[in-house]
């Protein structure tokens, strides 16, 4: 039997997940987290999905262990690879992605049905976003890019200039300098790093095409799934978050604080071992 006052365990491969920590935070100042990075193996997005599946498990077995009631898979390409092993493995728990809220978020914004995707190689590769639009939309023309280089930038904190908006213009050039009938008029953020670029994205895509972020998206399934369950946090109190990671304590905190917008102190995380 679930528990009702236990943390939702969130798990990335580094930091990039925070984003939707974030979300989750904001969506529900209730409860209480504890997110994982496995910032030792970090990234996911170049691996095989063999790998990805395998890391992915070890994840969750490590958040499962400290009795969590709800698990989200943060990370894209995880979400892409490995979503349906997690949910056949701990298929008493919600195990919710972030790819198809960000697919349904897409297909009800777009006007036009022509939608792009932005992710890391492995999630394009994939092909998890280009799937969950058709299933949803079967007429939509999807056009994924692969946008490695954004998640260095990401977490260098190159998140606006001239080397960030070179980059942007070099991976979203093909797209808007297309005819008009072939432009998209969405833009799916589909790596947890590419919401800190939102900006320098949104200034080359113009008013004309609308973003989504899949972080913002899940925040808000992962809340009605638990409603659904009956699994909501009844407190009034402000919910806590505790931080494990695999490696690098010093860059998890200097790097998260650019992805969940507060400060992360090096004696909130614990370090583990998967």
């Amino acid at each position: 039997m679930l528990n009702a006052a236990a943390p939702i365990g969130v798990f990335d491969s580094g930091v990039g997940g925070l984003t939707v920590l974030r979300a989750l935070r904001t969506e529900l100042p209730h409860e209480s987290f504890i997110y994982l990075g496995d910032t030792a193996r970090l990234p996911y997005g170049t691996k095989s999905p063999e790998t990805v599946v395998r890391y992915a498990q070890q994840a969750a077995e490590a958040l499962v262990a400290r009795g969590i009631k709800a698990l989200v898979v943060a990370c894209n390409t995880a979400s892409a690879t490995a979503l349906p092993a997690l949910q056949l493995r701990f298929d008493d728990l919600p195990v919710i992605g972030v790819v198809e809220p960000g697919a349904r978020a897409a297909v009800a914004a777009s006007r036009s049905g022509r939608i792009a995707v932005l992710a890391t190689e492995g999630t394009v590769r994939g092909g998890a976003y280009q799937q969950s639009i058709l299933t949803l939309r079967p007429e939509a023309q999807v056009q994924a890019v692969a946008c490695q280089l954004f998640v260095a930038l990401a977490e260098e904190g190159w998140v606006d200039g001239a080397v960030a908006e070179a980059a942007a213009r070099r991976y979203l050039e093909p797209l808007l300098s297309a005819p008009p009938d072939q432009r998209p008029d969405v833009i799916v953020l589909g790596c947890t790093h590419f919401p800190v670029l939102r900006p320098v994205i949104t200034a080359l895509a113009g008013n004309a095409v609308q973003i989504v972020d899949s972080a913002a998206t899940t925040a808000r399934c992962v809340s009605e799934l638990l409603q659904q369950r009956g699994l909501l946090n009844t407190s009034s109190a402000p919910g806590e978050v505790r931080f494990l990671a695999t490696d690098g304590l010093l860059r998890f905190t200097t790097v998260g604080v650019r992805f969940l917008g507060t400060a992360i102190s090096a004696a909130d995380v614990e370090l583990i071992d998967l």
